[in-house]
């Protein structure tokens, strides 16, 4: 029997960095930005060319919330009150987690429940420098509501939902991603196979549109 491979894409993903600071987008944005932080990949069984596991995953990090915020309040005419108060809020949320929006499609719907003990699937924030850190809170979206479907619209009926949450730093104050770190990244790992979702990183986030110094 073969092992389980990840999926092979054909595209460079684009780079990120997590790099805070005032950002300068239009709700156009969005799109542009939602696909910079999101990543997709398989778990294929390649002796039945059987899909084991297919995630997406958005990073929730700080230039992403400020994107997400400013075409919120567009969709929603907030008020320049209401749309500060809100960024302030999202913003400070990044100070000790971070945070992933997961949507998760396999062939058996029990295994794929990364809340329950008896997931087939265990899942990791790591790092090429060697970091590897457990979820702290893995919240399951039972029913996306209209708002995970528009602003994350990967989100469909045949994925589990979920939002995954990664403290910044470990129990003796060490980054949980390193700030020397080339690439971050979630680990999918179980019986079924194993892969990896990565993220990297840019040297300069002013290279990135619709970001400011």
């Amino acid at each position: 029997m073969l092992a389980a491979l990840m999926a092979l894409t054909g595209c460079a993903e684009p780079l990120v960095s997590l790099e805070a600071g005032p950002r300068e987008y239009v709700p156009s944005d969005y799109p542009q930005v939602l696909k910079r932080w999101t990543r997709t990949e398989s778990i294929l069984e390649l002796a039945e060319l059987d899909n084991k596991l297919t995630v997406t995953a958005t990073f929730e990090s700080w230039d992403f919330r400020w994107a997400y915020v400013v075409r919120y309040a567009s969709d929603y005419r907030l008020t320049v009150e209401q749309r500060r108060q809100l960024l302030d809020r999202t913003l400070r949320e990044t100070a000790d987690d971070h945070e992933f929006y997961v949507a998760l499609y396999g062939t058996n719907w029990r295994w794929i429940d990364l809340s329950r003990p008896t997931s087939a699937w265990i899942v990791r924030l790591i790092d090429d420098q060697g970091n590897e850190t457990a979820p702290s809170k893995i919240e399951s979206i039972v029913k996306p509501s209209a708002l995970e479907e528009r602003y994350f619209p990967y989100t469909t009926m045949w994925r589990r939902v979920f939002r995954l949450r990664f403290p910044r730093s470990t129990g003796d104050g060490r980054p949980t991603i390193a700030p020397t770190a080339r690439w971050f990244g979630l680990r999918f790992a179980g019986a079924e196979g194993n892969g990896e979702l990565r993220w990297e990183m840019a040297a300069d986030l002013a290279t990135q549109p619709g970001a400011t110094r």
